[in-house]
């Protein structure tokens, strides 16, 4: 470990180029990543069943003012998606699954935002890497062709050259893979969370539609 410590500080040194364009795109992706689980993770708490059927026996028993009340104890997406719904409830079936579909399309795209910019990370963090490897590699054998050195020095930096090459491609590749993983856990998690949301408005549309039929 210590002399993969001392290569690496000897290959950030000799070119540091490359290995500090990674670790800022590294950087950019930790903070991409840690935004978007913590804004899945809060804005998306509420169980949709379980405040739904809040709502439906308000609705069912008619108290329509106190549901809306309900959806304004917070600012979460679900419940301003009811709202959107609640609040056209005198309406016809028309404009509910306007105002509906209104307010889901202002929230759809929040929940996907940033997240396919990982996988460009990705592809960039790769070619940051391959970059590093092909540059560490051109300096290297160019200094070892320079006439005068010994052959414990052309060893010496071709060492150096090699492991700060090896350097740049895996620091790439980690990123890249790093990028890769959470894009998909990130991706699923944000599916599930708009089909969650369209579940929710077809709900609410259907739940205030059926209240104004004759008879309900």
């Amino acid at each position: 470990m210590q002399l993969l410590g001392s290569q690496l500080m000897e290959a950030f040194k000799h070119n540091p180029t490359f290995i500090v364009l990674n670790i800022c795109s590294s950087a950019i992706v930790l903070t991409i990543v840690i935004e978007r689980f913590v804004f899945q993770m809060t804005r998306y708490r509420v169980n949709s069943k379980e405040f739904f059927a809040q709502v439906k026996k308000l609705v069912t028993a008619g108290n329509i003012d106190r549901a809306i009340k309900l959806c304004e104890a917070s600012d979460y997406p679900v419940l301003q998606l009811v709202k959107a719904g609640l609040t056209h409830s005198n309406k016809g079936a028309d404009e509910i699954d306007a105002a509906l579909s209104e307010k889901l399309g202002e929230l759809k795209p929040a929940v996907e935002k940033r997240i396919g910019a990982l996988w460009s990370l990705a592809n960039i963090a790769t070619l940051i890497g391959l970059l590093g490897t092909v540059s560490g590699l051109i300096a290297t054998f160019a200094a070892i062709a320079a006439p005068g050195l010994s052959q414990a020095d052309k060893q010496r930096m071709l060492s150096n050259g090699i492991a700060e090459a090896m350097y740049n491609t895996a620091l790439g590749l980690g990123i890249a893979v790093f990028c890769m993983i959470t894009h998909i856990l990130l991706h699923t998690r944000a599916k599930t969370i708009q089909h969650d949301l369209e579940s929710v408005m077809e709900r609410t549309f259907n739940l205030l539609t059926l209240q104004q039929r004759p008879g309900q």
